[in-house]
């Protein structure tokens, strides 16, 4: 298992777990609509001591308007 660190966007900052074959883009869910994440860089603490695999993904876009007083 590896873990994204998200980058921009409204969820800056969060980190959640994905598959070791994640794609380059990641869609999650955001209040009633989805965030879009694209991977950047390459992976980090890819050895066998050093903890979970780490891959960041920066903000590129939201579905739909966010508005901030509806989260």
């Amino acid at each position: 298992m590896a873990l994204a660190r998200l980058h921009g966007g409204p969820l800056d900052g969060q980190i959640i777990p994905i598959g070791d074959d994640a794609d380059d883009k990641l869609i999650v869910p955001y209040s009633e609509t989805q965030i879009v994440y694209n991977r950047g860089g390459e992976p980090q603490n890819t050895g066998a001591t050093d903890g979970p695999t780490e891959i960041g993904y920066w903000y590129d876009e939201s579905l739909e308007d966010i508005n901030p007083a509806d989260v």
